[in-house]
């Protein structure tokens, strides 16, 4: 790897203030910062939550003759059409965002975003609503590489780990407010069966608009600008990120020396990415490939059908549906929140193997009561609720694994790459599976789906045991070396 020096050999300003970032940013105290971070960024998840959350509550006021009048399936279709969205737009803007920056990304996949669930609003039948419904996923999925990023690369090491579970939980606060919102909407005392679920996604995109504003204040990852040939303008932005701490009334910890120096890039190509991935870390890809796939179908298989089990198999009227999302989402949030920072402290192997294999343990319990036919509509749930407390923890860890694995210059891209083939092979069937086996009207054939479920995510907490890895409260360059650090000569210690 070549090295930038100057004439008499030692390395140039732009390399020193490169090779200082990411201590300088390890180092810093928490404070309001960060929380702005967990604030402004979680609200993507919030978004997320807040879609599918929609998506699985109107699926009854979706399937009424005076409405669209689809079929459990094609209810299940379009909601794969979103997941097939979120993954192709996931590689789009995961490969724009290494080579253009986290923030300028965005503005582009929130717009998407926003424009696109107004738009479902709209639909006049399935191709329509399935356009709709794709296009709003490919602005979710793009969100997911770039928050992903920025969050690996501003928050200390030592709170990655509670601070990513924490904003990736948030997912459960949308499906709660989505949840809220459906029982307001969808009560046919208020609306009639083709309008409430319209007004219901234009609400969604009346909330998205929060963000525009909470952005703003995000600036880009320093270390994508400092490898990026903009050294001084990273050290800008870290240092106006220092004074706001010290004028919080913080004391900052010294800089420690580093002894590496960075070139500069303007972009990564594709040969390197895959390199990365199949070359070095081959071990590491298998892992977070398991855990994205198992996640994924785990998540997307139950709760896109969620309304509809409830319906068809307890009888619950599409109206009250959302009463039955509160308690769920309830323990998906307080999962991550709760066992979060175990995540820093017992380590990450060990609690990813815990809540990949407690998911699995709870959810094959839960189906053999359910074909037992032991449990009501209220058990359903609170079975659900327990075991997705473990689940939604888990389903957090597997974004943190792949973000923290890998390379910086490659980061966002491997994220989407990640994403996209979890969400594709674990996640894009999953409704449309189960919707056909809850069209059944067969309580053995949801269980087989459940066995399923339960199986991928067992695999799963079984290869944590084995190939997890020991990232906790390390610099990322410590975990995944850049592919733009070099050596520095002996004499220029790099650093105050």
């Amino acid at each position: 790897m070549a090295i930038h020096t100057n004439p008499d050999g030692h390395a140039d300003r732009a390399s020193l203030i490169a090779a200082r970032l990411p201590a300088r940013l390890d180092r810093l105290p928490w404070s309001r910062f960060h929380w702005l971070i967990v604030g402004a960024l979680g609200i993507t998840w919030i978004l997320d939550g807040l879609e599918v959350t929609l998506a699985g509550s109107v699926s009854g006021a979706l399937r009424d003759e005076r409405s669209l009048g689809l079929s459990a399936s094609e209810v299940g279709i379009a909601n794969s059409a979103y997941l097939a969205g979120a993954v192709l737009g996931a590689l789009l803007f995961g490969w724009l965002t290494d080579r253009m920056g986290r923030k300028k990304m965005f503005s582009v996949t929130l717009g998407l975003y926003l424009l696109s669930t107004a738009g479902t609003a709209f639909a006049w039948d399935l191709p329509s609503f399935m356009i709709m419904r794709f296009l709003t996923g490919a602005g979710i999925g793009g969100e997911y590489s770039a928050i992903n990023s920025a969050i690996q690369e501003l928050i200390p090491a030592r709170r990655r780990g509670w601070t990513d579970l924490a904003i990736n939980g948030s997912y459960w606060v949308g499906a709660g407010l989505a949840a809220g919102l459906s029982l307001v909407m969808l009560d046919p005392e208020n609306f009639g069966p083709d309008m409430g679920w319209r007004l219901t996604f234009f609400g969604g995109a009346a909330i998205g608009c929060v963000i525009i504003w909470l952005r703003r204040y995000i600036p880009e990852s320093p270390r994508w600008l400092a490898i990026h040939g903009r050294a001084e303008e990273a050290d800008a932005v870290v240092s106006g990120i220092e004074a706001r701490i010290a004028a919080d009334g913080h004391v900052l910890p010294h800089v420690p020396p580093a002894r590496v120096s960075v070139q500069s890039r303007k972009s990564t190509p594709l040969s390197e990415v895959f390199g990365a991935l199949l070359r070095t870390y081959p071990r590491r890809t298998a892992y977070g490939l398991s855990l994205m796939i198992a996640q994924a179908f785990f998540y997307n298989a139950i709760f896109f059908t969620y309304a509809m089990t409830l319906t068809d198999f307890y009888g619950v009227p599409p109206a009250e549906v959302g009463w039955y999302i509160l308690p769920f989402a309830a323990g998906n949030v307080l999962g991550p929140l709760v066992l979060g920072s175990f995540f820093d402290t017992v380590g990450r192997r060990p609690m990813v193997t815990l809540t990949y294999g407690m998911s699995a343990v709870l959810l094959l319990a839960t189906g053999f009561a359910f074909r037992a036919g032991v449990l009501d509509a209220m058990g359903q749930t609170l079975c659900w609720s327990v075991t997705f407390f473990f689940a939604s923890a888990a389903a957090s860890a597997a974004y943190l694994t792949v973000a923290e694995s890998f390379p910086l210059e490659v980061r966002a891209l491997a994220i989407a790459i990640f994403y996209a083939l979890g969400t594709g092979i674990g996640g894009v069937a999953a409704p449309w599976f189960f919707g056909m086996l809850i069209e059944s009207g067969s309580r053995d054939q949801v269980l087989l789906g459940y066995t399923v479920g339960a199986g991928l995510m067992a695999i799963a907490a079984a290869l944590a045991k084995v190939i997890g890895i020991d990232s906790e409260r390390k610099a990322l360059e410590d975990v995944a070396r850049p592919l733009s650090w070099g050596d520095a000569p002996p004499s220029e210690p790099i650093g105050r």
